[in-house]
């Protein structure tokens, strides 16, 4: 009974304080950018009124916001996949950048704009059909890595083994887009690079509804897949003792996975580590891996965490690459969890 209400207390003080940080990462990306802007200036744009400069507005509404919005939507969606992944799997170092989930899509998204021989603004620029053959592309991608994880995991039981496995897959489409690349146009390279290089701030306020609308969807079927994935917590066969299809499962998580994931990379580039260490960083707020809490603090965490890595890469004078940052951030927490593994609770 204690525990349980320690459990339920650390509940809602992790999810008061990640909201509050929420906030005020999201205010601190709406104040501070390469253009100085007033903070009443901001509220006066926000409230649906003209600051009376109308570059501040532009900025303001067609730039931060649209940007917060992504960040926060793609810390979310990459964390759930890297949770569903780690259940799934039963593998704590699983998540769609190591298992080549990412490395998929983004080679779909490397087929399509090297194929059309353009420049990421024309792929994912104001044509309807250019971003909807990149998204087409990414879905496609990150579908063919989990399929053969698919395959594998019936085959191979070793989660160490299935994480060779996903790392080698990764290897292997990292060389088809090098050999893309090697054939592609000089533009058509400098824009890839580019786009790998990670970005919250290119999507647009035409495109966002598309974006969020994908990942909304996919957060939400994530919370009804909280019981299958609480059971294969307990392992597979008793799972399946409890009356679940352990295999439907791991395909409807898959799918889950594969959209996030594919949605994310389709429109910011691979973003590396937020799926692997947000996870962890939500257990180790909770002590718990039950996941009707580890799901909504986990959306929460990586939000936050996406939103810190948008502030630190355009939230000042230089812009900085997003995947410069992220490893900064996850490597060390990576390292503590390695190092303290048979200390930490939710392990035991």
């Amino acid at each position: 009974m204690m525990a349980a209400q320690l459990h339920s207390h650390r509940y809602v003080i992790s999810v008061a304080v990640l909201i509050v940080a929420l906030a005020a990462l999201a205010a601190a990306c709406l104040l501070l950018g390469s253009v100085d802007i007033d903070a009443s200036a901001v509220w006066t744009i926000l409230t649906g009124h003209s600051s009376g400069n109308e570059a501040w507005d532009v900025i303001v509404m067609q730039s931060r916001v649209p940007t917060i919005v992504t960040a926060a939507l793609a810390g979310a969606a990459l964390s759930i996949s890297g949770l569903l992944l780690q259940t799934t799997f039963n593998n704590p170092l699983a998540g769609p950048s190591i298992l080549g989930v990412s490395t998929g899509a983004g080679l779909g998204v490397a087929i399509v704009m090297l194929a059309m021989g353009g420049t990421l603004g024309s792929v994912l620029g104001t044509s309807a059909g250019g971003y909807v053959a990149t998204l087409v592309g990414a879905f496609l991608g990150a579908g063919a890595v989990l399929l053969v994880l698919v395959v594998f995991s019936s085959i191979v039981r070793s989660s160490t083994m299935l994480l060779i496995i996903g790392i080698l897959v990764s290897y292997l489409a990292s060389s088809v887009i090098s050999l893309l690349n090697s054939v592609a146009s000089e533009e058509g390279v400098h824009s890839y690079v580019a786009w790998g290089f990670g970005n919250f701030s290119g999507v647009s306020t035409t495109q966002l509804p598309v974006y969020a609308g994908i990942i909304v969807v996919g957060l939400a079927a994530s919370t009804l897949m909280v019981k299958p994935l609480n059971a294969l917590l307990l392992g597979t066969r008793y799972a399946e003792n409890l009356g679940v299809d352990t295999h439907r499962v791991r395909i409807e998580l898959l799918l889950i996975t594969g959209v996030l994931t594919a949605v994310v990379t389709a429109f910011c580039g691979p973003i590396g580590f937020l799926g692997l260490v947000v996870p962890h960083i939500a257990r180790l707020m909770l002590s718990t891996s039950n996941h009707s809490r580890l799901l909504p603090v986990t959306m929460l965490a990586g939000a936050d965490t996406a939103l810190l890595c948008a502030l630190l890469s355009t939230g000042f004078d230089h812009v900085i690459p997003l995947n410069a940052i992220t490893p900064v951030i996850g490597v060390p927490i990576i390292l503590y969890i390695i190092l303290n593994r048979k200390k930490i609770q939710y392990f035991n």
